[in-house]
């Protein structure tokens, strides 16, 4: 896991396209009891192609942004599709996506104000939830590997400022961790990464990624200024785009292919 200042790194043109003649995952739908907002729950769930229940899976949850749901990156960031692609390639170690509700509260659809201050509230609240409600669960549900070493938590925008939260706030939970385009719902560095050294200790890999026209752009810059400061180790990734699926797309093609697998720590 080394800093890598990426330019114009690209996914190829046709990732995203549906291939008719390759093995296809499933997409299923997790009804779970959160004891956190006091109701049951729903997060779709990707299958891989092949998928056994004879056999064990690590974990990436796949969060969304302030205006999303579940079936925000299903309607909009293809993951089946651009998964799949890659499974035919073999370029992917064989893993479940979950993609959870990120907005801990009863009502939580993305209707009215999508910034009130209740719906603002139940995006940090997802903390507890993800962590007592929604991951047991996963795991209750599916053949699924445990343990931190097995499980990556990930998301775009608000989602990404969430997955760097409760990631890197609880590094016995999560080895993979990172935010595309993160929202300035992120921790300031000081109160993200308090412990450089448990991050070096305990992460497998550490990803910031944000598009060059994005006007969020300086959170991803401070968290990365705060990272090299202290010496620890991490993807930086500025791409060609804005804050859109285009870029996101591209992020989950380029994540998902380091995810669960062995990263070499001193070369790019």
């Amino acid at each position: 896991m080394t800093v890598i200042k990426a330019q114009n790194k690209e996914a190829p043109e046709g990732f995203d396209q549906y291939q008719a003649a390759i093995l296809h995952g499933k997409m299923d739908t997790l009804v779970y009891f959160s004891e956190t907002v006091g109701v049951k729950r729903h997060a779709l769930v990707y299958l891989p192609p092949g998928f056994s229940p004879k056999k064990s899976y690590p974990v990436l949850y796949l969060l969304h942004g302030i205006g999303g749901d579940e079936y925000e990156w299903l309607k909009n960031g293809t993951p089946a599709i651009i998964l799949d692609n890659l499974y035919a390639q073999g370029k992917l170690e064989p893993m479940l996506v979950v993609l959870p509700n990120g907005r801990a509260m009863k009502d939580d659809r993305a209707n009215g104000n999508i910034m009130a201050a209740d719906k603002i509230e139940a995006f940090a609240a997802f903390e507890r939830d993800l962590l007592q409600d929604l991951i047991p669960s996963v795991e209750k549900k599916y053949p699924v590997k445990p343990n931190q070493i097995n499980r990556a938590l990930f998301g775009l925008s608000m989602g990404g400022g969430q997955a760097l939260n409760f990631g890197l706030g609880n590094l016995d939970t999560f080895a993979w961790v990172g935010g595309f385009s993160s929202a300035p719902n992120t921790r300031i560095p000081e109160e993200l990464i308090p412990n450089p050294q448990e991050v070096k200790d305990k992460l497998q890999l550490l990803w910031i990624s944000c598009g060059d026209q994005d006007g969020l752009i300086q959170i991803s810059n401070r968290t990365h200024d705060y990272l090299e400061k202290h010496q620890v180790p991490h993807v930086f990734y500025i791409e060609p785009g804005g804050h859109d699926f285009k870029v996101w797309k591209n992020d989950l093609y380029l994540v998902s292919q380091l995810l669960f697998k062995d990263i070499d720590r001193n070369h790019e």
